[in-house]
């Protein structure tokens, strides 16, 4: 589906010293996704499935990041326990999943609601999912990459 917000340029933090910017990465689309914590079973395979798709979404000219509230630290441990070939992007101060609106009332705490995002290579955002069930949704966003790189 597609979605209505607009998000302007960021600047953020990610693992191998990396500093991402979206206004950086013009020229190549983009998948952000978005999950709630580093090493938990949910989040585990989302990140493997995306491991595993990686080549196919850069044979689309896509690249991949994560981004959860952990620090880099963790990331890095997560990205290397799991060899992760994309970068994820630490959000402590919530400033991305605001920018996104991702933080969401779950059960009794606000939490990150796993949400991915597809931007052209002109930065527009394309596609949206909010409240993703992990099961097929890796190749979903494929999918819908492959398609948006062929227009």
């Amino acid at each position: 589906m597609t979605d209505s917000i607009q998000i302007s340029d960021f600047t953020a933090q990610a693992t191998s010293g990396q500093e991402v910017s979206l206004s950086g990465l013009r020229g190549r689309q983009v998948v952000i996704y978005f999950y709630p914590k580093d090493h938990t079973p949910g989040c585990t395979t989302e990140g493997q499935e995306f491991r595993d798709a990686h080549a196919q979404f850069a044979a689309a000219n896509t690249v991949i990041f994560g981004v959860s509230r952990d620090s880099l630290r963790t990331h890095e441990n997560f990205k290397a326990k799991h060899e992760f070939p994309f970068e994820l992007i630490s959000d402590p101060d919530e400033e991305l999943c605001k920018l996104f609106d991702v933080i969401k009332l779950k059960k009794q705490h606000m939490g990150i609601e796993r949400s991915t995002f597809l931007f052209d290579a002109e930065g527009k955002l394309q596609r949206s999912w909010r409240k993703v069930r992990v099961a097929g949704h890796v190749a979903e966003v494929l999918t819908a990459a492959q398609e948006l790189q062929q227009k």
